[in-house]
């Protein structure tokens, strides 16, 4: 009701109060990056239910997710979604898109002059997420990277599963991948590994293989190499009705989130990665998810209903709160860690 400040309300005015104290040299120097994908599709804009209805799945009431969106199955073509999405991000606390991307002519690529212009008009970053495509190779990557710097400017690269392809491959390429400023991420924990291959940094995105206990490890490794550390935190893990996959990771009504965060931080990361903005399959969203009904047709969804002590509608939007509050928590620290440091 208009007037009356509800407890997420409540909640939203003290994160924007948190980011008003938090000076912008410390929210420029660090950067909190999201896992997106611009991969789904309906049948109405796309002619066909496009990752909804991976592994057999019926949308729109079976789906491939063991959640159900609050916006319901929508298509990443569409400029509103997109739009909605990146200011998603903006408000909480996110200011690097990371989008997964799986090669030159991929639907993806398609979509990302999209992403590109909705992203910077919110004033987001946009890095890409290199994925490993059918083919992939360094020499492809090579080109890849030169086509996603002069076509779109992007100069931040996460290289997902890198040491597929050989250290050495990656070594004979690095001055080429740079050129232009371009930064690279590789996504592994063999940090003397990352460092050989010519790599700039180490990220994780993996929250089941690589938990937050991990983190004090990887990033004091990566400090010894003098490589960047982005650690990947995330909410949970819940692949079942996306892939098949029988481990599952339980939110634990958003302790599993905190614990994460609590420990990249603790770990000293140069950066948090998040796993991830709108990964449904996978059930690694924080995206917001329906709340009701929890049936639809004989098919049972899950709901963020209980995190942070929020029920029905008011916990839809959990995760992107909680965001923002980590965010600001980590810009904080990294300032007070860099004035400790400098004296």
């Amino acid at each position: 009701m208009i007037g009356q400040a509800t407890p997420v309300m409540r909640r939203l005015a003290l994160c924007s109060l948190l980011v008003l104290v938090v000076p912008a040299t410390a929210r420029a120097g660090v950067r909190v990056s999201a896992f997106y994908y611009p991969w789904y599709g309906t049948s109405t804009r796309d002619g066909a239910f496009q990752h909804w209805a991976q592994r057999g799945h019926a949308p729109p009431n079976d789906i491939a997710s063991a959640y159900y969106p609050s916006r319901g199955l929508y298509s990443s073509s569409d400029r509103l979604v997109t739009g909605a999405q990146m200011d998603d991000m903006r408000a909480a606390g996110i200011d690097e898109v990371a989008v997964s991307w799986w090669g030159q002519g991929s639907p993806e690529d398609g979509r990302l002059a999209e992403v590109v212009a909705a992203a910077r008009t919110d004033g987001l970053a946009v890095a890409v997420h290199l994925e490993p495509y059918d083919g992939r190779t360094v020499a492809s990557t090579v080109a890849d990277v030169a086509y996603l710097r002069s076509t779109f400017g992007i100069r931040i690269f996460y290289v997902y599963r890198p040491l597929d392809l050989p250290v050495a491959d990656w070594a004979a390429a690095a001055a080429v991948l740079h050129e232009g400023g371009s930064t690279l991420f590789a996504q592994t924990a063999l940090v003397g590994a990352a460092a050989a291959a010519g790599f700039d940094g180490v990220y994780t995105y993996d929250i089941v293989v690589y938990g937050g206990g991990k983190f004090a490890r990887i990033c004091s490794e990566a400090r010894a190499v003098k490589l960047l550390c982005a650690p990947s935190v995330g909410p949970g893990y819940d692949a079942r009705r996306g892939s098949g996959d029988p481990v599952v990771k339980p939110r634990r009504n958003g302790a599993t989130y905190d614990s994460m965060w609590k420990m990249a931080i603790t770990a000293r990361a140069d950066r948090v990665t998040i796993t991830s903005y709108n990964e449904w399959h996978e059930g690694t969203q924080i995206e917001p998810a329906s709340s009701g009904p929890r049936w639809r047709g004989r098919y049972r969804y899950l709901s963020y209903d209980g995190a942070w002590g929020l029920h029905g509608v008011a916990a839809e939007r959990a995760y992107l709160t909680r965001t923002r509050y980590w965010a600001d928590v980590f810009r904080s620290t990294s300032l007070l860690q860099l004035k400790t440091k400098a004296s």
